[in-house]
């Protein structure tokens, strides 16, 4: 571009561990190129941010503020579950983002979320050149479920993972120590809509040197309810108890999820949540034993008191990457996590077009689930391990996290209302 533009950012759908990380990164590296970026406006509560022209302008945070969002969790300027139509459907609202775009000089698209942010970002990039005013649109990924394609894995995964794996370490370690006059099962449920990838990650707590009674339910496996309480039993027969993770997305036979009650979401997906007392209600009926079951929720994608280090490390990566391919002059793409090796871990940065990218999901590959269908194969240990490796503990003061809370300023408006 011959003159210089400001960049737009914006957080989507539902946030992470580390996409803050991601957050900064972007940041971070355009303030390094302000010779050819200006300022770097945030959309507050996300693409709702730009329709309605609540812009928040992060020039007026400090450089140890912006450092600071690597160690917080959460969405630093607000996300929301909102879906753009169909260019034809509703061209009105891409219509008003070039407005708003022209508005404040912007020709740089920043847009951090999982699928529908990508087939977003591609609209955006479709439209803007046909009103004739350009505007680079660079996805830059984030999604807990992991089921963006092309990248190896998605920033947020790995610190889910990593929860989940040591929390149903720790919980069958508790369950161990009642079993024999108290709990014999304890049920989790954990994210996963229909990748398996969270539920798999459950699969990591035993080991060769910790060998624990684990059984993980796949959306990708149709869940048998005989073969399921079969598992269960031979499990509590042999070990005296046993631990279930469950995926939210689990389907019967029927191809219906367990979990569905009927609502939906901003983005029409249905809204699970309620598979653990289902299946844990399933094993007191028929087995008799006496059980425990939770949700992990918000906490799984919150937690990043124990974040992988591998993953904040990625999310940051991702970010700058996404600068720097604008700078080139990369439209409509996406930077992508390429892994080159296994042991030891190495992985370096490629570039992914977003017409492959968007309304793609990623599923669990049939070698990683285990031959009954209850367990991780080692390739998917392999994939899985060196996700959650690593530390990037936050700074502690009086025995709690200390997160970065920004000024976000907002930038002074200079079109008329937009009803979102």
């Amino acid at each position: 571009m011959a003159k210089k533009k400001n960049a737009f950012y914006a957080q989507s759908g539902g946030v992470t561990a580390v996409i803050n990380a991601s957050a900064a990164g972007v940041i971070e590296t355009a303030r390094k190129h302000k010779d050819k970026i200006g300022k770097v406006y945030a959309g507050r509560n996300g693409i709702i941010g730009a329709l309605s022209e609540d812009l928040i302008d992060t020039s007026k945070e400090s450089a140890k503020d912006i450092a600071a969002l690597c160690d917080t969790p959460s969405g630093a300027f607000g996300s929301c579950r909102y879906k753009l139509k169909g260019l034809a459907e509703n061209q009105r609202e891409y219509e008003r983002l070039i407005e708003v775009f022209k508005a404040h000089d912007i020709g740089y698209f920043f847009y951090n979320g999982g699928g529908d942010s990508a087939d977003t970002c591609y609209k955006v990039s479709q439209l803007s050149e046909k009103m004739g005013y350009p505007v680079q649109a660079i996805h830059v990924p984030k999604t807990v479920d992991n089921d963006l394609p092309i990248t190896d894995c998605c920033p947020g995964f790995g610190s889910v993972a990593k929860y989940v794996a040591v929390s149903v370490r720790e919980a069958s370690f508790d369950v161990a120590s009642m079993a024999k006059t108290s709990t014999k099962v304890f049920v989790l449920e954990v994210m996963g809509r229909h990748a398996g990838w969270i539920a798999a990650a459950g699969g990591l707590a035993s080991d060769k040197k910790c060998e624990l009674p684990i059984v993980i339910l796949f959306p990708e496996v149709a869940f048998n309810k005989e073969r399921f309480l079969a598992k269960v039993d031979e499990m509590v027969k042999k070990h005296g108890y046993c631990s279930v993770v469950v995926s939210e997305g689990v389907k019967g036979e029927d191809g219906k999820f367990l979990s569905d009650q009927g609502a939906r979401d901003a983005f029409g997906h249905a809204q699970l949540g309620g598979a653990a007392p289902v299946i844990a209600n399933m094993v007191k009926e028929a087995l008799g034993y006496k059980f425990h079951w939770a949700v992990a929720d918000y906490l799984q994608r919150a937690a990043r008191h124990i974040a992988s280090k591998t993953d904040v490390e990625q999310a940051y990566a991702l970010g700058k990457k996404a600068v720097e391919l604008a700078l080139k002059g990369e439209n409509a793409v996406m930077p992508a996590i390429l892994r080159t090796s296994d042991k030891p871990y190495k992985w370096k940065i490629a570039t992914a077009p977003l017409d492959k990218v968007a309304n793609v999901e990623k599923m669990m590959p049939p070698e990683f689930i285990s031959a009954d269908g209850f367990g991780i194969t080692d390739a998917c240990r392999t994939y899985l391990a060196p996700l959650i490796m690593g530390e990037a503990y936050p700074p502690f003061k009086n025995g709690l996290p200390q997160y970065v809370q920004l000024k976000n300023i907002a930038v002074e408006k200079k079109l008329p209302p937009f009803e979102v």
